[in-house]
């Protein structure tokens, strides 16, 4: 019999969140949102927001008085709140540092007491540096020096992940982690720096596509559709519990192919001009010259691989 317990949703006005949110509706769940809507917007919840089974409280996870009720009487929950993009990572690693980790703590102090499966979202940035043509699960990390601001954000959510195990295996919390890698769809905005929506935004306004760096950095990108079915599945599946799963696209293109494929797909007439990184970011940037996930854990475990091609992916969020 289907558990009917409400499924708790932090970050559940984000980008992600708010597909998540929308997909568990579908499904016949109800849903209690808390964000602080400090990155999310009510807007992302637009088509749900009056829906009768879902209930949204704008606070921070550590200021929700209800959060230990909340835990205890969750079927589940899924932890999405976080920053978001490297832009707002080097302007406030304060904040990110502090967030993360006091709101993750917080979070699962309040579900161990009843012991209510969590399904953390962390980041492909825990890969750092590495030059692993792919990346495994099981690799270890190679994170970038702390007076680079840039690696703040991948700390948090390692120490994120540290934590979370941390719980599963002295206290018995059911614990899942997801290593997302640059998940892209309708609604993402382009505002922290993401580019995919900031490129889209571009080409169809005809303006030039700014490129940092020298574009030849790769990256895979997953739809947000393919994403969430993962995370439904991941957390639904009792054999996920106390690992970690990467979940992405697997269809590797360099930056300027991306700026290129959205100026073909879109008719664009747009130029690709490019960009010095300490011009777009700060002085002394450091980023990863490659990032594709090896998704066979995640195959194995739920018999689901995120698949929808990069083309559509760019029709997709353009529409």
């Amino acid at each position: 019999m289907k558990d009917r317990r409400p499924i708790l949703v932090t970050g559940g006005a984000g980008f992600i969140g708010a597909h998540l949110v929308e997909r568990l509706l579908k499904d016949g769940e109800e849903v209690v949102v808390i964000d602080d809507l400090s990155t999310g917007n009510l807007e992302n919840l637009a088509a749900v927001r009056s829906h009768p089974r879902l209930r949204f409280i704008h606070a921070r996870i550590s200021e929700c008085q209800e959060l230990p009720t909340l835990a205890a009487g969750a079927g589940y929950i899924f932890h999405l709140a976080a920053t978001v993009g490297v832009e707002l990572v080097v302007k406030s690693a304060l904040h990110v540092l502090e967030a993360s980790f006091n709101e993750t703590q917080m979070l699962l102090q309040a579900a161990v007491q009843a012991g209510t499966p969590l399904l953390l979202t962390s980041t492909s940035e825990v890969y750092g540096k590495s030059a692993k043509p792919m990346f495994s699960e099981e690799d270890d990390l190679l994170i970038g020096p702390p007076g680079q601001s840039r690696w703040s954000y991948a700390c948090s959510k390692l120490t994120d992940e540290f934590l979370a195990l941390a719980y599963s295996r002295e206290k018995g919390l059911p614990v899942t982690i997801a290593r997302l890698f640059n998940t892209v769809g309708p609604r993402q905005t382009g505002r922290y720096g993401m580019v995919l929506p900031r490129f889209i935004a571009a080409a169809k306004s005809n303006a030039p596509l700014k490129v940092y760096g020298d574009g030849a950095q790769t990256r895979c990108f997953g739809f947000v559709h393919d994403v969430v079915e993962a995370l439904v599945r991941l957390q639904h599946c009792p054999a996920a519990r106390g690992e970690i799963f990467n979940i992405g696209g697997t269809e590797e293109v360099s930056i300027h192919q991306l700026a290129q494929l959205v100026v073909e797909t879109l008719g664009s007439t747009s130029v690709i001009e490019l960009i010095p990184y300490d011009q777009a970011y700060a002085p002394g940037f450091d980023d990863m010259r490659r990032r594709k996930p090896l998704v066979e854990k995640l195959e194995r475990t739920v018999q689901y691989k995120p698949s929808t091609l990069l083309r559509d992916i760019i029709r997709l969020t353009a529409a």
